[in-house]
This record gives C-alpha cells, structure tokens and sequence, in this order.
C-alpha cells in the first residue's frame, strides 16, 4: 500500500509541472489575441506617406509594401515584449504599451 502511494504520488507531481510566467505574459497573450482574432479591428499600421496626404491613390505594390513594413514591425515589437517578458524584466510593461500603440489599441 506504501508502495502504491509512493508511485501515485510520484506521477501526479511530475504531471503538474510549475508554469513560470513572466510580468507581461498576460497582456502579451491579449494582444495576440485581440490582432488574431477574425473581423479584428487591431491590426499593425504603418504612418500615412506623404504621396497618401497629397491624394495619390495606392498602387497594390506599394499597399503590399506598406502592410509588410507593419507586419514586420509589429513582429519585431513582440519579439521585444516577449524577451523583456522572459527575462522577467519590468520593462516589458513599456513594450506592451509600444504594441498596443502599434496596432491602435489604448
């Protein structure tokens, strides 16, 4: 019967494994929640060109460019939140707000 507890005990404590997470993670999750969601009105933007407050109308090449830009740097503000966010660093908190920033949501 020892025994029996010993081994019961033994897999249920490596079944539950401590889950770290950092100062941020929370919010982190929410922003890529609310960016992937369907029909999302937060989406990563890029500042409006000086051709787009002039009236020239968008080509689809510079429309791909102008999203890849975004894409790219909302990647690259949540690469930065996450490593803050892993190294439990408190700065994370200005990261998440530059994301937030960045895809318009306050």
């Amino acid at each position: 019967m020892r025994r029996l507890l010993l081994v019961t005990s033994a897999v249920l404590g490596l079944g539950i494994a401590p889950v770290w997470a950092g100062p941020c993670t929370t919010e982190i999750l929410n922003v890529e929640k609310a960016v992937n969601a369907p029909n999302s009105p937060y989406a990563p933007t890029a500042r409006q060109s000086v051709g787009a407050q002039m009236g020239r109308q968008p080509t689809p090449s510079s429309v791909a460019r102008a999203e890849e830009k975004a894409d790219s740097g909302y990647a690259a503000a949540l690469d930065r939140a996450r490593a803050l966010d892993n190294q439990n660093n408190p700065d994370c908190a200005q990261a998440v707000k530059e994301l937030k920033e960045l895809i318009g949501m306050q």
